[in-house]
């Protein structure tokens, strides 16, 4: 491989560790071509991307954008899926492959822009809902006590109101 193409892959890396909001590498020993296709079709329609690296040049970008703390993953054949939104994509996608294909593959490990994720987090990462459900849990749970504050306040009134009725028909019936 030339200098230059080299260069350029380096950058490109750089450039999606820079960019993604989170990176899990998988270790994609005993996939075929062709399981190592269906992976990245499956990916790439949640819009997250799958790249094979060679580690000295993973380790070089991972060098340049200041992520230092992933060579201790550099080691043996390594994938990364890189994802730009939802954390929880990637890894539900990749535990959901896994599992269903019963590959030989396995997870590594992760990078969120902040943090190293060891292989544990990752699959617990996996097995979160999505940022909406995580919202509406949220806006359920502060909800519900209003709701039931709101029902408690307006019950007395209601009794008021239905003795009321009952009198006015009472009345007009008599």
């Amino acid at each position: 491989m030339s200098r230059e193409k080299k260069t350029a892959i380096i950058d490109s890396l750089q450039e999606l560790f820079s960019r993604c909001s989170v990176a899990i590498l998988t270790d994609y020993r005993g996939q075929s071509a062709n399981e190592m296709t269906q992976l990245r079709r499956r990916l790439r329609e949640a819009g997250i991307e799958y790249k094979v690296v060679k580690n000295t040049l993973a380790r070089f970008a991972a060098q340049k954008s200041g992520r230092e703390e992933l060579f201790g993953f550099l080691d043996g054949p390594v994938a990364i899926a890189f994802g730009y939104g939802d954390i929880t994509e990637p890894a539900k996608a990749l535990a959901t492959y896994i599992e269903d294909s019963k590959a030989t593959m396995s997870i590594k490990g992760g990078l969120l822009p902040d943090r190293l994720l060891t292989k544990e987090e990752v699959i617990t990462l996996s097995a979160l809902p999505s940022k909406e459900v995580l919202l509406a849990m949220v806006v359920g749970g502060v909800q519900g006590p209003i709701s039931a504050l709101v029902g408690q306040l307006t019950s007395p009134m209601m009794g008021l109101i239905a003795g009321l009725q009952a009198r006015i028909q009472q009345l007009e019936g008599g």
